[in-house]
This record gives C-alpha cells, structure tokens and sequence, in this order.
C-alpha cells in the first residue's frame, strides 16, 4: 500500500514538472499548434494558421479582444473574481473565462466542458500568469484563438477575412474579429450580422475605453 501511495505520489510530481516545463517553454517558444488545432486538421483536412509576434498584430485587435474578452485582463492575476460571481449569478448566460484561462485552455488542454478539464486549467492558470508576462499571454491567446471554422491567430485570420496583414488591421476590422470569438464556427468577420454589426461597433467603442483610461497599460507600448 504504501509503494502505491508512493508512486502515485512521484506520479504528481512528475505531472507536475512536466507541466511546469511546459509552460516555461512556451514562454519564449512560439506555440506550434494545439489539440484543438490538431483535431480541427483532421475533421477539416486542414486548417490557417501562422505565428506572428506580438509587434506584428495590431493595437487595435490587442485592445478589441481585451474589450470584448477580458476588459480587466491587466488588472487581475488570471481569474477575474467579479466576473466568475456575475456568471455563477447568470448561470449558463454569461462566461467568466478570462483571457488567462481561455489562453491556458487552447494552448495546454482541450475543448469541451468537465470538471477535470476546468480543474486543470484552474491549477495552470496561476502558474502561466507567474512565468508570463501579461504581453506574453495576450501574444499567445491572439496566435492560438479561432477566428472562423479552421481559421487560428490574428495573421491568417486577418490575411482570410480581409487580406490584409495581422499588423494592418484597422479599429472596424479588428472590432468584426473580436466579435466572432465566442463563436467562430457560426460568426463570419467579413460577412457580419446585423448582430455582429452592432457587437463590433460596441467592442470598438470598448478598445477606445481601455486606451483611455489606461486598462491597455500591461501590454501596449
């Protein structure tokens, strides 16, 4: 019993390790792809993706995915603690996920709801947020989000819906893309709804908020 106990118990701690090395390496590593991005390949024979730093993307989708994602994202150290109890109060009509938490889930997990997954992304959320510098995680999250079915990070999101370059975004363009985030696979940037039309314009209105009062301070330059 107690050579169980024992190994179970050199069992965590390597867990632990590992995953602690993973997280410092992507750190300064650029992420190569994630399961999601893997299971999408398979599922749609292919998808758009291409790593670019942080200085190549636009302020405007910095400051729009922040505005429509994770407005305090500068403020709180990986769980945003009025937004957890605004959705507790919501139930299933709002998410409390911040950009921490959706970053450490596309990168290190996998989609889909159970506890285990949100029990491991609560464990490794503190620890991407000790490592990583919150430009960092912010790099991470805008290369590895889905902008449209099979369509991963700000460059090939930008180059497929607008042709343009992630760096030539413009505020409107970079509002549309930050709109489909809670739902890529339904939402289309470069043919919005009147929906989407009206979410874009408030998200712009929000990235101009954020710049002002100096909620952008932890990642813009």
């Amino acid at each position: 019993m107690q050579g169980a106990r024992r190994w179970l118990l050199r069992g965590v701690a390597g867990l632990v390790l590992l995953t602690f090395g993973w997280v410092a390496l992507y750190a300064v590593v650029p992420v190569p792809t994630t399961a999601y991005m893997i299971g999408e390949s398979r599922r749609l024979g292919g998808v758009e993706h291409e790593w670019v730093p942080i200085e190549e993307i636009s302020i405007h989708l910095q400051r729009a995915a922040v505005a429509a994602e994770d407005a305090n994202f500068c403020l709180h150290w990986g769980f945003d603690m009025d937004a957890i109890r605004d959705a507790i109060a919501e139930g299933a009509r709002r998410g409390g996920s911040t950009i921490s938490q959706q970053t450490v889930k596309n990168t290190f997990l996998w989609h889909g709801r159970s506890w285990l997954r949100k029990a491991m992304e609560a464990g490794i959320t503190p620890v991407m947020e000790l490592i990583w510098p919150k430009r960092r995680v912010l790099e991470v999250y805008l290369n590895v989000a889905e902008f449209g079915e099979g369509i991963f990070g700000a460059e090939a999101a930008a180059r497929h819906h607008f042709g343009v370059s992630a760096a030539d975004l413009t505020l409107r363009q970079a509002s549309l893309l930050a709109a489909v985030l809670p739902d890529p696979q339904e939402r289309i940037a470069s043919a919005p709804s009147a929906f989407i039309d009206r979410r874009a314009r408030s998200i712009a209105d929000g990235a101009q908020t954020i710049a002002a009062d100096g909620r952008d301070s932890c990642f813009a330059n």
